[in-house]
């Protein structure tokens, strides 16, 4: 196989980021470094049991957290693809969607770079993987969850391993590292763009689209914004903290921009629902949006960035 995990066992905590457990600790006095650039950082608001702190470096945001040994598998389970709230209402049922949406970045990625071999890192049931390889790229892919896995290579007949991007153990290099809606669930960011610099051939690139917590709807929104979502959602990135992260590990930028999201019905419910709660008011809105229902994603607050490997 190209890719082993390397799994920690037992039900041993790790403190996000080297940092000791603080979720729920209103006490805390001493000040916490951001874990991109080192710059002292300060508690927002509290959401869903997790503190947010903001660097006033780099702007990066990310949540206090105690992260146990088995995170992802508790985290990412099957019901964040199908039972709602932060994840999926229906992730296998967005299979058209996002296999459209594959094919539009490759539309992307064509203006910067020619196309070649491709790791995409969550790949989830394949379906964006799958858009790259319509497009001619020739990909392999690693996702946590083995029922996401598995319909990927049983159904998409793609090359896709039960693994995430900390337990990679890679014996080639590709010309293109995708990070699709990825980059914020990492435990540790450091040691997860050290996996992807050994995993690109000098040269290569790396893709991300993440959501953008400096944007006008994410200030608008406050806590309420949909992806303060802890504990799956760890980081918060403003495109200056992703710029810095990537520096460090050696890319500059190439290109930036919006991607082209749709969302249905059905998912749009399940987010509003999650954030804001049983409230009348939304419930009446929500009852006259069809489940069933595409549509273009209307907010500016999601960013694709693409840099290359110094």
């Amino acid at each position: 196989m190209l890719i082993r995990a390397n799994r920690p066992r037992g039900d041993r905590v790790r403190s996000f980021g080297g940092w000791p457990s603080l979720s729920g600790d209103r006490s805390l006095k001493e000040p916490l470094p951001c874990p991109i650039c080192g710059h002292s950082t300060e508690r927002r608001f509290e959401t869903h049991g997790h503190w947010l702190r903001e660097c006033a470096g780099c702007q990066h945001q990310f949540f206090e957290s105690a992260v146990r040994a088995d995170h992802v598998a508790q985290i990412y389970g099957d019901d964040y693809f199908a039972g709602g709230g932060a994840g999926y209402p229906d992730y296998l049922g967005k299979g058209d969607l996002l296999r459209k949406r594959g094919c539009w970045y490759a539309r992307q990625l064509a203006r910067y770079m020619p196309v070649g071999t491709v790791l995409d890192v969550g790949a989830a049931a394949g379906f964006i993987l799958k858009g790259l390889e319509d497009a001619g790229w020739r990909g392999e892919g690693v996702e946590p969850n083995e029922t996401m896995a598995r319909h990927a290579r049983e159904v998409l007949e793609l090359s896709v391993s039960i693994t995430d991007l900390e337990g990679l153990v890679c014996d080639k290099q590709f010309d293109l590292v995708s990070m699709i809606q990825v980059i914020a669930h990492f435990v540790d960011l450091r040691l997860a763009l050290a996996k992807v610099t050994k995993a690109l051939k000098p040269g290569g690139h790396l893709l991300v689209e993440t959501w953008n917590s400096r944007s006008l709807t994410a200030r608008l929104l406050g806590k309420r914004w949909h992806e303060y979502s802890p504990p799956s959602v760890l980081h918060c990135f403003s495109l200056k903290s992703l710029s810095h992260l990537t520096a460090k590990e050696g890319f500059h930028e190439v290109a930036r921009g919006r991607p082209s999201k749709w969302i249905s019905g059905g998912h749009a419910k399940a987010l509003l629902r999650y954030k804001f709660g049983d409230v009348k008011w939304m419930d009446r809105i929500l009852q006259v949006v069809p489940e069933g229902t595409i549509f273009p994603y209307p907010a500016e607050d999601l960013k694709w960035m693409l840099f290359k490997r110094d």
